[in-house]
C-alpha cells in the first residue's frame, strides 16, 4: 500500500470514527468518538464570533419611513 492509498483510508477511518462511532463502537470507543466530535464542534463554533442582532431590528427601515415622511430623503 503506497503512502497515498494509506493516508486516504486514515482520513476515512477518522471521519467514520468522529462520525457514526458513538453508534456502533464498544463503549469506551464511543465515549472517544462523542467526544472527539463535540470538541471538533465547539473549536468550529469558536472560530466565529456571535452575532448580536440589534435591539431593534428595524431601527434603520423606521429611520427612512420618517425621513421619508418629514419629506426629505437621506441619499
Amino acid at each position: 500500500m503506497d503512502r497515498k492509498t494509506a493516508t486516504t483510508w486514515l482520513i476515512l477511518l477518522f471521519l467514520i470514527f468522529v462520525g457514526f462511532g458513538d453508534s456502533f463502537l464498544p463503549k469506551p470507543l464511543s465515549t472517544a468518538s462523542l467526544q472527539t466530535r463535540t470538541t471538533i464542534n465547539q473549536f468550529f463554533v469558536g472560530l466565529f464570533p456571535s452575532w448580536q442582532p440589534s435591539t431593534r431590528p428595524y431601527d434603520r427601515t423606521e429611520r427612512a419611513l420618517d425621513e421619508i415622511e418629514k419629506g426629505g430623503s437621506k441619499k
